[in-house]
């Protein structure tokens, strides 16, 4: 996208973070869809994801991570260890503390999960163009650099 001559950068930035936005938003409300049919909360799969791809984690850690309060992510992990997601243990570096991990029932969930979300953005994105294809490609990779760098 080109900025004309009316439009300032400055404009311009703040008319694409707008769009980006909103854009994230409708997505993210498409794809909970797939979560709810899971029948776990998305701050619960949310955590989950951390503990697969990520590995054991305190509370604490955990909590840090996923930007919420510590008594919160106490009910979160509560309900992931009555579901059978994850499981508390030792932690090994520390014998008066407990980390939190993943169970093989919540690796499999998650990626059950990962794979009905990607199924519904796959059957999306098959109606494109390959040049729509292509710019949209372009565009995951300059946001997947902006979040990796910050």
């Amino acid at each position: 996208m080109t900025t004309s001559r009316r439009t300032s950068p400055t404009r311009e930035v703040g008319r694409v973070a707008d769009r980006l936005h909103s854009a994230a938003i409708h997505l993210l409300r498409r794809l909970r869809v797939e979560d709810e049919a899971l029948g776990i909360s998305a701050p619960r799969l949310s955590a989950l994801s951390v503990l697969v791809f990520a590995g054991p984690k305190r509370i604490g850690e955990l909590a840090r991570i996923e930007q919420v309060e510590p008594p919160t992510m106490t009910r979160l992990v509560d309900g992931l260890v009555r579901d059978g997601l994850a499981v508390r243990e030792a932690d090994p570096d520390d014998a008066r503390a407990v980390r939190v991990r993943a169970t093989a029932t919540g690796g499999r969930t998650l990626r059950r999960g990962r794979a009905r979300r990607v199924e519904t953005l796959r059957t999306t994105l098959a109606g494109l163009s390959p040049t729509e294809l292509a710019a949209l490609g372009e565009g995951v990779e300059v946001l997947e650099r902006i979040l990796r760098d910050r």
